[in-house]
């Protein structure tokens, strides 16, 4: 929703600058221009996007309309999830977590959790690392292995928004070769007058404003939004990530998750004087 209204916004400045300077709005409706500029465009980004990446840069492009950013209550119930597999793990075993990593959707430890549940990368994430703990992944491999994952999540992430952003970077380009042949529609003209060659000419012009509005106005900060909210994603991930480390170490519950709560940002992080509150609440 915030995209959409930034759009708004973006496109309300700049059309009530142009009303309130007189200028004419039919000049601006140029739908030529933009199949020149917006069909180079997503030409471009074919040939960049072999394979399945095409497939990607389109599931990358709807995020920028979403907002998939953990919130506080988000990260809260992380800590409660992961004071819960702690404190399991601590009484029974790592092997007593063997029964709810089978089907986590319908684990009762789980299913209590559907902020952490619904998001499918963090999920992925934990339950893998705890079947390698089941299995006897020392502590050391469990450590590489989250960082092979993460390094390749941050790959797969970082393609598209790459893609986008040389497609949003090329607009501008775009938009000059559209213009360029506004003037050459505008040469064939020559003989008709003032009005008739001010009207190509100024219409041989959007192209090249079209170009840059849509690069600096609508895919750079659309890229810009992907980028980070794969970002914090990446920071949920990490969370996950120093919590079943340090559990895995032998330490208590309550450091495990002291661990996992500091790789949250300060705005987003219950305060040390909350989680005794937290905790009981997941532990009751």
């Amino acid at each position: 929703m915030s995209t959409i209204i930034g759009l708004l916004v973006v496109i309300g400045a700049v059309c009530g600058g142009f009303a309130m300077s007189g200028g004419p709005f039919p000049v601006l409706w140029q739908p030529n221009e933009l199949i020149v500029i917006g069909g180079a465009a997503f030409g471009t980004l074919i040939v960049m996007s072999p394979g399945k990446i095409l497939k990607r840069v389109s599931a990358a492009f709807k995020k920028g309309f979403q907002n998939h950013i953990p919130t506080a209550k988000d990260y809260e119930a992380l800590l409660q999830l992961l004071y819960g597999v702690f404190q399991l793990t601590r009484r029974e075993g790592m092997l007593a977590l063997e029964s709810h990593l089978e089907n986590p959707n319908e684990s009762p430890l789980f299913k209590k959790y559907p902020a952490v549940t619904h998001r499918h990368h963090a999920m992925t994430f934990l339950c893998d690392g705890l079947r390698q703990l089941v299995d006897g992944c020392s502590v050391s491999e469990l450590s590489l292995l989250f960082e092979t994952e993460m390094e390749t999540l941050h790959e797969e992430e970082h393609q598209p928004i790459a893609l986008l952003k040389t497609t949003g970077d090329a607009l501008p380009g775009l938009g000059i070769v559209a213009a360029v042949l506004g003037i050459v529609i505008t040469m064939g003209h020559m003989d008709g007058g003032p009005e008739v060659i001010g009207h190509h000419v100024a219409a041989a012009l959007v192209g090249t404003f079209l170009g840059i509005l849509l690069c600096y106005g609508v895919m750079a900060p659309i890229a810009t939004s992907i980028e980070l909210q794969a970002q914090a994603e990446t920071r949920f991930l990490m969370a996950i990530r120093e919590g079943v480390l340090c559990a895995a170490r032998g330490n208590a519950p309550e450091l495990s998750v002291e661990f996992a709560r500091r790789v949250i940002f300060s705005d987003e992080r219950p305060t040390s004087k909350d989680m005794p509150k937290l905790l009981a609440a997941a532990k009751g």
